[in-house]
């Protein structure tokens, strides 16, 4: 298969760009600092790198990545305050040049909580997940919402891009990540959060979200996963 990874030096892009490399696909990596790939003073070999800042991406550079791929793949995300807004932009972006090139198949990273943050198309989104128990709803989404509160409105206006696009998309939302090795063994929920599900490894996170690419039924739909 041929993917294109936006976000290829992040926690779970590059977990997806080093599994994806591995199984064999043609991968092109779209990075804004190729230094971060190197491993060992070198970068992987089998990627094709593509060096593009998605804040202010040149659209060319954008569909050149993508054309010809059979999907494209994305880990953006803000890693501090300061990049809040770059999820949306960047996915924005993203999808332009997949338009354009005639790219259908996206698979995106979001978040637990977005589900109920509020957006301009959707400012009255339900209170709570229906995955989600006593202490996930009234403790825990409350303080996490409220400490990254930016965060989540950047990744809710980067759902709402992607809902909008017309792709056939998959959004992915995990609870707390962690560094953990892969184990290859978590859940998933369709629609909702999963039950009881506190954390999971960025592994596990690129692994579904490879594994996605070969279940049609995933189209057009959110899905969650935890450990």
């Amino acid at each position: 298969m041929k993917l294109t990874v936006f976000a290829a030096t992040g926690g779970i892009g590059r977990q997806i760009l080093d599994q994806a490399l591995a199984a064999g696909h043609e991968t092109t990596a779209v990075v804004r600092n190729p230094a971060r790939l190197a491993v060992d003073g070198q970068p992987p070999d089998a990627a094709r790198i593509v060096t593009a800042d998605l804040a202010a991406a040149d659209p060319a550079v954008l569909e050149a990545a993508v054309e010809g791929a059979d999907a494209v793949l994305s880990g953006l995300g803000a890693r501090s305050t300061a990049e809040a807004g770059v999820a949306q932009r960047g996915t924005r972006a993203m999808i332009r040049a997949m338009q354009a090139t005639g790219v259908r198949r996206l698979v995106v990273v979001s978040a637990a909580p977005v589900g109920t943050v509020p957006t301009p198309a959707r400012p009255a989104p339900p209170r709570h997940d229906p995955g989600d128990g006593f202490v996930m709803r009234h403790v825990l989404n409350p303080m996490i919402k409220t400490i990254l509160r930016a965060h989540y409105a950047d990744l809710a206006l980067m759902e709402e891009a992607v809902l909008a696009s017309g792709l056939d998309w998959t959004v992915v939302r995990p609870p707390k990540l962690t560094d953990r090795p892969p184990t290859g063994v978590y859940r998933t929920a369709v629609g909702r959060n999963v039950r009881g599900g506190w954390s999971v490894p960025r592994a596990d996170v690129a692994h579904h979200m490879l594994q996605v690419l070969d279940e049609p039924q995933t189209v057009r739909r959110i899905v969650s996963i935890a450990a």
